[in-house]
C-alpha cells in the first residue's frame, strides 16, 4: 500500500481536493444540527498531512492507523501537493475521515482552509464560495440565541444575529444546508417582524414568511413548508383577514404534514378567528376541541393559551361568569416569563373586567400595566389591540372618570 505515488500531473488532479456536502448524510429537517461531512475527491500529501493533524497523531500512529509504511507517511507530508497516494490508499483515507468524529472532520477542513496563501494552488483544493463547516455550526448556534431572545422580546439582538448571516451571503452560493440555515433565519425574521406588529409590506412578516417558505418548498422539506403556511395564516388574522384566515386554519388543522400540536393550534386558531368576527358560540366549540388536544398531549402553556382564548370567547358571547371562570384558569395555569405572555393575559383580563360596570375601573387598571409593558418591550401589535379595547369602551360608555 505504501508504493508508487501518482505525480501531480495525473490527469485525476483536475478534479482533485474540493469538499461538497453529501446529502445522504445530512438531515435537514432536524434543526440544521447535523454535522457537516465532507469529502475529499483526490487526496494529495496536502490532505493527508491536514487529516493526521486533524486526528491528533503522530506519523508514526498514523501510519498504523492507516495500515501504511512510516516512511510512506512522510513522503506525502514532504512532497505536499505534488504527491498523492494511490488509488487503494485513497479509499483507506476516505474511510479514516469518514470514520472521524465530529471535531476532528472540522479540525481537518480548519487546517485545510489554513493553506490558502501558502502552499500554491491550495485556492484550488478548497472552496472559496459560502460558508465552511465550523460556520454552519456557528449559525446554527445563534439560531438556538435567537429562539431564546425572541421568547424574551429581546428583538434587537435577535434582529442583529439573523442579518449578521443573511447579510453575508447571496443565498444563490448556499449548498442545501446553508439553504436549510437561510431559510430558517429568514423565517426566524419573520417571527421577530410579526412580534414587532409588522406583519405587511416589504419589509415585514409576511414578506419574510414567503422567502422561508419558497427556499424550503425548493429544498423539498414538506413539514417546514407547512409551518410557513400556518405563520402566513397568522399574519392574514393580524391583517384583518379573519374569513380567509379561519379557512386556512381549518384546512391546516387536518394537515398531516404538520405536527399534532401544530395541527392543534391550527384548531384553537380558527376558534380565534371566528371569535373576532363575532362567532362566538361555533368558537367556543372548536376552541374546547382545542383544549382537549393540548391537554391529551400535554402541552400545558398551550392549553392555558386555550383557556385565555376561551375566556376572551366567552366575553364577546356576555357570558362573563364563564369568561372569568376561563381566565382565572390561564392566570394560574400559564407562564409569565415572556412578556408577549404577561401582555396578553393583563389584555385579555382587563379586557373582560371593562365589560362588567363594577369592574370597569379595575380592568382599565390592568390594562394600563398591559401598556406599559408592552411599551417597553416594543410590542407594537399588543399597543394597537390594548389602544382599540380602551377605544371601543369609552365609546360606549365615556371616558374614565379620574
Amino acid at each position: 500500500m505504501g508504493g508508487t505515488e501518482l505525480p501531480a500531473n495525473h490527469p485525476s488532479f483536475y478534479f482533485c481536493s474540493t469538499f461538497v456536502p453529501r446529502p445522504a448524510r445530512v438531515c435537514f429537517d432536524d434543526g440544521g444540527r447535523e454535522p457537516h461531512v465532507a469529502t475529499v475527491h483526490q487526496w494529495t500529501g496536502l490532505e493527508t498531512r491536514a487529516l493526521r493533524l486533524a486526528l491528533r497523531l503522530s506519523v508514526r500512529a498514523f501510519a498504523e492507523h492507516l495500515g501504511v509504511a512510516v516512511a510512506t507517511v512522510s513522503k506525502w507530508e514532504s512532497k505536499r501537493a505534488a504527491t498523492a497516494p494511490r488509488p487503494d490508499t485513497q479509499a483507506i483515507l476516505d474511510t479514516a475521515l469518514d470514520r472521524a468524529d465530529a471535531s476532528a472532520r472540522l479540525r481537518f477542513e480548519t487546517l485545510l482552509c489554513g493553506t490558502v496563501g501558502t502552499v500554491p494552488n491550495a485556492h484550488r483544493r478548497v472552496i472559496g464560495t459560502g460558508p465552511r463547516a465550523w460556520e454552519y455550526e456557528s449559525w446554527a448556534e445563534d439560531l438556538d440565541r435567537v429562539v431564546i431572545t425572541l421568547s424574551q422580546q429581546k428583538f434587537a439582538f435577535a434582529d442583529s444575529l439573523l442579518r449578521r448571516w443573511l447579510a453575508r451571503y447571496d443565498a444563490r452560493e448556499l449548498d442545501e444546508r446553508g439553504l436549510y440555515l437561510f431559510a430558517r433565519s429568514t423565517a426566524l425574521l419573520g417571527d421577530l417582524k410579526r412580534d414587532q406588529g409588522s406583519v405587511l409590506g416589504p419589509l415585514s412578516a409576511q414578506h419574510s414568511y414567503a422567502g422561508a417558505r419558497a427556499v424550503f418548498a425548493q429544498l423539498g422539506i414538506p413539514r417546514r413548508v407547512a409551518q410557513l403556511d400556518l405563520s402566513l395564516t397568522v399574519v392574514a388574522e393580524m391583517s384583518g383577514k379573519l374569513e380567509i384566515a379561519a379557512r386556512q386554519y381549518e384546512t391546516l388543522a387536518g394537515d398531516d404534514r404538520l405536527s399534532l400540536r401544530d395541527r392543534a393550534r391550527a384548531r384553537l386558531w380558527v376558534g380565534t378567528a371566528l371569535s373576532k368576527n363575532g362567532r362566538h358560540g361555533y368558537a367556543t366549540r372548536v376552541m374546547q376541541a382545542a383544549t382537549r388536544d393540548f391537554e391529551d398531549l400535554t402541552e400545558p402553556d398551550d392549553w392555558s393559551v386555550a383557556h385565555q382564548k376561551l375566556a376572551l370567547a366567552r366575553r364577546g358571547a356576555g357570558d362573563l361568569s364563564q369568561a372569568l371562570h376561563f381566565i382565572d384558569i390561564a392566570r394560574s395555569s400559564g407562564t409569565t416569563d415572556s412578556p408577549m405572555q404577561r401582555v396578553r393575559l393583563d389584555t385579555a383580563y382587563g379586557h373582560i373586567l371593562l365589560s362588567d360596570p363594577a369592574t370597569r375601573d379595575d380592568g382599565l387598571l390592568v390594562l394600563d400595566q398591559a401598556i406599559r409593558t408592552a411599551a417597553q418591550y416594543g410590542l407594537v401589535h399588543q399597543l394597537r389591540s390594548i389602544e382599540g379595547i380602551k377605544a371601543t369602551t369609552e365609546s360606549r360608555t365615556g371616558p374614565r372618570r379620574r
